[in-house]
């Protein structure tokens, strides 16, 4: 039985997920759900997932949102790398704390900075917002001090989630290099993450084109 799932390239959550999927080498039956025309709020989609948002995950009669849920599931479901996401109190804690991070801290505040003027809610980058950026970027600066990820010595999917946020921000011409934990870090995960490329490098050239088509309209 397939396992489906609802996403569309462009969003970071999504290609967090793809990130996952490519790390422990399971095949997603993908669905790709246009969220500028507004097919996630169609009556259809709705009934599947109230929540109408991406990535959305049907495993059977087992459905699931929120992307760092699906994550942990998938490699917990169906990984044969304990690594990705720990087994132990201590370590899956550690691992939590940093998605808890990247979807309360670093993803919004990639979000709240870039997607107002990307998808025509303002025209003026907030600069206060930018601050917070900064701030998340300095964060996690420090989390990789003297590590090569962001748990440790492993790639987790924290690092996976984290990555695809990063690059948000760095596709929109933020300067990562500013943070050399940061930079040593993404090239890290760039160059070894299984599937990179098809799962989060080609979904940001996409967000990035997006972004650009929407601002000249």
């Amino acid at each position: 039985m397939s396992v489906d799932l609802y996403y569309t390239p462009m969003s970071s959550p999504c290609r967090a997920v793809l990130l996952t999927a490519e790390a422990i080498g399971f095949p997603l039956n993908l669905k790709e759900i246009d969220l500028l025309s507004g097919e996630h709020l169609t009556p259809e989609y709705e009934q599947l997932n109230p929540q109408k948002k991406v990535p959305f995950l049907v495993d059977g009669d087992y459905k699931l949102g929120e992307s760092r849920a699906i994550m942990s599931y998938l490699v917990d479901e169906y990984g044969n790398n304990p690594r990705l996401n720990p087994q132990t109190p201590a370590g899956r804690a550690m691992v939590d704390q940093r998605m808890h991070f990247d979807i309360g801290t670093m993803y919004k505040a990639v979000k709240d900075y870039y997607y107002p003027v990307v998808f025509g809610k303002t025209k003026d980058y907030d600069p206060e917002k930018y601050a917070k950026l900064q701030s998340a970027f300095e964060v996690l600066d420090a989390f990789l001090e003297g590590q090569d990820y962001v748990t440790g010595r492993n790639m987790t999917i924290a690092d996976l989630a984290l990555v695809a946020t990063v690059t948000t921000a760095e596709v929109m011409d933020f300067d990562t290099d500013s943070y050399p934990n940061v930079a040593k870090w993404l090239d890290r995960i760039k160059s070894s993450a299984p599937g990179y490329r098809k799962a989060n490098g080609e979904g940001v050239l996409i967000f990035k084109k997006v972004s650009e088509d929407l601002r000249q309209e």
